[in-house]
Order: C-alpha cells, then structure tokens, then sequence
C-alpha cells in the first residue's frame, strides 16, 4: 500500500496515500470503535456549514490573501455541506474529547480536498492546513455544538412535517368516521357511546401539540458559542470573527442563529438538547399511545373489537395460516421506545458535564439525531403503511353497541339516571338487549330510541 507520513505532537505515522483524512483522524479510528459507526451524516453536513461560515469570515476579514487558496477551502466546505464528503469523516459516533477527533476529520477532508481542488498533492499541509487554515479561529468546543445546533434544527423541520401529515391523516380519517357510532371505553370495559371519528380526532389533536412543540424547538436550538472558541472566551479569535461568524452562518443556511450573549454559558451547558429530547419523548409517547389503541381497536378481528380494519402489509405467521398482525403500529412503537431510552442518555449525559465544558457531547449527538430520524421515519411509515388505510369495521361498531349495556347512559336524557339504571340490571338479568327491552316495555318508541343514538345526538356536547 502506498503511503504518505503525517506528523502530529506524538510522532509520525503512515496514512493512506489517497485517503482525505490525515493523522489526527486515523489515530481515532483506532482509539474508537464503540458504536461501530461514524457520526451522524447529518452532523457532517452541518459541520460543512460551519466550516464555510468561518472561512468566508477569515477570507473577509483578510487572513486568508490568496484567493485561489481561499476559494478551494470554500469549496471543500460546500461540498461537505452538501454531502458530498460525508464518506470521508470516518470516526467513530461515541468518542473521547468532546468531539476533537470528529473536528478534527472534518479539517483534515476540508483541507485534503482543497489540496486536491488545487492541484496539490494530499497531505501538503503546508500550503492548506486542517488546523492553520480550516480550523483558524475556532475550537471544537464552539464548532461541534453549533454544527450538531445546525443539523437538529434541519431534522426538526423534517420532522415537523411529518407530523403535520400524520394529524392531517387522522384528520380526514375524522370526517371519515364521522357517522360510525361505537363504543366508548375506560379502564378497557364499555362506558359511552362515541364515534369513530371522534377517536381519529383526539389522535390528530394530539399530534398537533406535538407538531407545534417541534416547531417551537428550533428557538432552543437557534442560540449558539460559534466563536467562544475553547472556554466561550473567544482566546484565540479575532472580535469581529466573533460578532460576524454567526450572521455569516445564519445567511448561509436560512436559519434564525443568534450568537449567544453569554458564550460561556452556552460552552458549558447542554440543557437545551434535554429539553428539546423531553418534547421528542413527548411525541414518542404519544405514538406509542395511539400505536397500541389501533392495535385494540383491530384486534381479533373475530374475536376482539374488530372495529377497524389496518391495512395488510405482510403475513403474520410462519404457522398459523390467515394471521395478519399489525406489523407496522409495532414497529412504530419500538421505534418509540428506543426514543424515550435515549432521552435518558441524553439527560445523563447533559448532567454530567463539568466545569467549562461538556466532554460528552458525542453521545447526545448521536441520540438526539437519532431519536430525531428514528422518529421522522417511524412517523412516516406509520401514516403511509397504517394509518392512511384505516378502515371502519360499521357493522361490527353497530352491533357492539346494540347489544352492550353501554348503550343506557344515551337514554338518560330520556328516562333519567334511575330509571336507566333499573334497565340496564333488567337487561343483564333477563339476558336481553337494551334496545329490547326500552321497546317491550315502551319506554320508549323506535324512532325515539335511535334518535338517541345517531351519530348527530352522540356528537353534540351535552344535550
């Protein structure tokens, strides 16, 4: 193998002649191979932002004077931002160093392909340099959580939407099911009569909180150090890097950054990501909430409540023939889980940073943007392969309520609480339906009786 030698304050080693990385970055991959993955896609990608802001800075602010030099960087920077360098940044997702060697990729890449756009041979650090040119006047402590700041508001945006799509679904599954009347349960025994469509509009109303505390998350996330370089001090940076940076940065990415006014607050704490995890785990359990009340409200379908019909995705059974199970709510709901686990990591990890710095950011990185992915395409998946294919099961709803004691409390208007009362145990002891009996014993006329319980008279509130 042909290699090239790269030195750092430990030593030289050998590197790879035609890889991007360089020294800092293959001495990680062998220090770290916990995960056994590199870091989150996006987090490169917003790192390739970032990297352009202070570039476009220093170019600006004259300390880069060759213009075929500078124009490579930006270059380098925009390719990464646009995800064509994401392969390159190999290090492993949970690291020591509060992020450094992902960093410290990231420069490496930038500057190798700079060198390449260039014309020059990899690893010429003396013409571009990942800690000279690609890192000047920053730090890892700035960088890494304006970077991972960047990629969640991406996320959360596409999460947002998918969310909204969801409340939509359910929705129109409201208008829908607006005329299925069926039973209402508590504590899983018969209450009240309700509707279908009332049910598939609780589930929307849910989601609309949760669509609308997303929305709300990017104002946690839009304050960030970017030029507090290592401590929030700005040691090691000019001021009007520091005041312009971040501006440059929001320019270049459409969103509302703000430098913070206190940066070393803002290098030192990592409560806004639990608290932008705490509305994540809100929805998730909201998914898991409604997952599993579609699963109840399909189960049997002979002999459970069979009142709505999921779409079929896959056999479910290797030995039971004719078995559908409800695949994707279960997938939905493991997805869930594994987004209120992470939030515990993520608060841990928040809680246990010390003094000047957090040291654990790589781990909040890596489950905040997957708890943030895992939840946007559980969610999709859940409204494309489930819920837009919700079925009302009408005449099973129908016959559920005719011949459940439940169906007594819509009488009440009409006969009052104790007389409904002597019906319903008359009903139980004679073994006969409500509807029955009210008739038999003329309580009430036919018409009367269904009037009672259109879906018209159920979806009033009150009488």
């Amino acid at each position: 193998m042909i290699t090239r030698t790269e030195t750092d304050f430990l030593g030289s080693k050998e590197i790879p002649a035609d890889v991007l990385y360089g020294i800092h970055t293959a001495r990680a991959l062998e220090n770290f191979q916990l995960a056994q993955r590199p870091v989150n896609p996006e987090l490169v990608k917003a790192y390739g932002w970032v990297k352009l802001a202070c570039a476009q800075i220093n170019r600006k602010l004259g300390y880069f004077n060759d213009d075929e030099k500078a124009d490579a960087i930006e270059r380098a920077c925009q390719e990464m931002a646009n995800g064509q360098l994401t392969d390159h940044v190999l290090v492993d997702a949970l690291q020591g160093g509060a992020g450094t060697s992902t960093n410290m990729n990231v420069n490496e890449v930038i500057a190798n392909r700079a060198l390449q756009l260039a014309g020059k041979p990899l690893g010429d650090y003396e013409t571009i340099s990942p800690l000279n040119d690609i890192n000047l006047h920053q730090s890892t402590n700035d960088t890494y959580p304006t970077a991972l700041k960047l990629a969640a508001i991406f996320l959360l945006r596409r999460l947002e939407q998918a969310v909204l799509e969801l409340q939509e679904t359910f929705q129109q599954k409201e208008k829908e099911f607006t005329d299925v009347v069926k039973l209402g349960r508590t504590q899983l025994q018969d209450a009240v009569l309700t509707t279908l469509g009332r049910e598939m509009a609780a589930y929307a109303e849910a989601f609309n909180r949760d669509r609308w505390r997303i929305y709300k998350c990017e104002e946690r996330l839009r304050v960030v150090n970017l030029g507090g370089t290592a401590i929030g001090s700005g040691l090691g940076a000019p001021r009007q890097f520091i005041f312009q940076v971040t501006d440059r940065l929001r320019e270049l990415t459409n969103t509302s950054l703000a430098r913070a006014e206190n940066l070393v607050e803002s290098t030192q704490n990592a409560d806004v990501f639990v608290e932008v995890s705490g509305i994540l785990k809100a929805c998730a359990s909201n998914l898991i909430k409604v997952s599993n009340d579609l699963r109840l409200l399909s189960s049997g379908p002979d002999a459970g409540f069979g009142e709505i019909n999921l779409p079929p995705v896959q056999a479910g059974s290797s030995m039971m023939p004719g078995k559908v199970n409800p695949v994707i709510p279960e997938a939905t709901i493991q997805a869930a889980m594994q987004v209120i686990g992470n939030d515990t990591v993520i608060t841990q990890a928040a809680s246990n940073g010390t003094l000047e710095l957090n040291p654990f950011m790589p781990v909040i990185a890596h489950t905040l943007l997957e708890n943030l992915q895992l939840l946007e395409r559980a969610i999709r998946g859940f409204n494309n392969k489930c819920v837009r294919g919700i079925s009302a099961n009408s005449d099973k709803c129908k016959a559920q309520v005719l011949n459940s004691t439940a169906i007594i409390t819509a009488l009440i208007p009409a006969l009052g609480y104790e007389k409904c009362t002597q019906v319903a145990q008359q009903s139980q002891d004679k073994k006969v339906s409500i509807r029955q009996l009210v008739l038999t014993e003329k309580l009430l006329t036919a018409s009367e009786f269904e009037a009672l319980i259109t879906p018209e008279a159920i979806n009033k509130l009150g009488f």
